[in-house]
């Protein structure tokens, strides 16, 4: 039985659009930038940190209360639908591009089997991890074809824990559990390195969350610390019902985040002022942020329309953008005495045709398939 999905938070899913393009144009400045402590929106890549958040909240909101009524296949099934058809989709546009971002940027591309490029486009399409030996790009990602699936690689680990796990127990021992990852949050944020687990090769990133998206024993403690804090307040969130109200919620909450990602590297090169800067975001501020768009209503016509198409377009722009930066980035530094205006036209071009694609692919692939998987997975409640 398909259950009737509950309604929607809008003012998060509008959030969720401005993280997205954020992201965007993180990545559009990051082939630029000498390093992370020189970027422009500099704190962009705290946005996956901030969609655990969001997603541990919508997860307890929309399951919570329906285990009577479904059962484990059944949840699966559902998040399967509503995730892996743009999965595939970001998967097929990065294979499609792929051998455009060949030159000196990705060394293997055009120096590995044939073979080995479609086991990684098979095994992409059906999100298992790649290892460093299946590397098909030279970035060492989990999906050479579209790098941020390593987040989704994540969070199909929080659905499996969620249902496996954490739907059972109560708000004492999830308040526990996510003060534990709290901690794990400090050690990475703070470069404590408790647990040995992170290296010198990861100087240039030290004082930031950055990383999580290869299979090395670093960068695996990198994104699941990065997923269980935010993963696990935003469920915590959900379930305590406790949320913060404010008048015109969405572009207040808005104006924060763009406020978070821009703001230049704390401190300098290097700096444990900019650790702390992250761990205040992703400890204190995201929770807020999320407790106050859950709380706060739209009382408008013209901001319910921009979080409606804001939320439609993020999952699809996030998932799908990647493609066109490997070749910006190609380009880019395949031209480095381009005249700037060619660099800027470039860069507006792949930021417009990533929002042309995602919102194509939203209409003409995703819904269509989701309600078509809907009807053949499910009866109607």
């Amino acid at each position: 039985m398909y259950l009737a999905s509950k309604p929607r938070y809008e003012i998060l899913d509008g959030l969720r659009g401005v993280a997205s393009v954020l992201v965007v144009l993180f990545h559009l400045f990051e082939t630029y930038s000498k390093g992370p402590a020189y970027q422009l929106i500099n704190h962009g890549y705290l946005a996956v940190d901030f969609f655990f958040a969001l997603s541990g909240f919508v997860i307890g909101y929309a399951y919570d209360d329906r285990w009577d009524r479904m059962t484990v296949w059944e949840f699966f099934k559902r998040r399967l639908i509503r995730l892996h058809p743009m999965v595939i989709m970001g998967t097929v546009i990065g294979a499609c591009l792929y051998f455009f971002g060949q030159g000196e940027v990705f060394g293997l591309i055009g120096n590995v089997p044939g073979w080995k490029v479609l086991l990684a486009f098979i095994m992409g399409c059906f999100m298992i991890p790649c290892s460093l030996k299946m590397d098909i790009r030279g970035w060492r990602e989990m999906n050479s074809f579209n790098g941020p699936n390593w987040s989704l690689t994540w969070e199909y680990v929080a659905n499996i824990l969620y249902a496996l796990v954490l739907r059972k127990i109560g708000k004492v021992v999830l308040a526990i559990l996510t003060i534990l990852a709290a901690f794990c949050t400090l050690d990475l944020c703070l470069n404590w390195n408790i647990f040995g687990l992170l290296t010198e090769e990861r100087n240039a990133q030290i004082y930031t969350v950055i990383g999580g998206w290869s299979l090395t024993s670093e960068q695996v403690y990198i994104g699941l610390t990065r997923l269980f804090y935010p993963f696990l307040v935003g469920l915590l969130i959900s379930r305590i019902g406790k949320y913060i109200k404010v008048r015109g919620g969405f572009w207040w909450c808005s104006l924060i985040l763009v406020v978070v990602f821009s703001l230049p590297c704390i401190g300098g090169e290097e700096n444990v002022l900019n650790g702390m800067y992250n761990a205040f975001c992703i400890l204190v501020l995201f929770p807020l942020v999320v407790m106050m768009g859950a709380g706060s209503r739209i009382s408008d016509e013209k901001s319910a329309k921009v979080c409606t198409f804001l939320g439609e377009l993020s999952y699809p722009l996030y998932i799908t953008h990647y493609p066109l930066i490997y070749m910006q980035t190609n380009w880019a530094l395949s031209h480095p005495d381009a005249p700037v205006y060619a660099h800027v036209m470039v860069a507006i071009g792949c930021f417009l045709l990533s929002i042309a694609i995602a919102y194509s692919c939203l209409r003409l692939y995703d819904i269509p398939v989701r309600k078509w998987l809907i009807n053949k997975c499910f009866k109607r409640e």
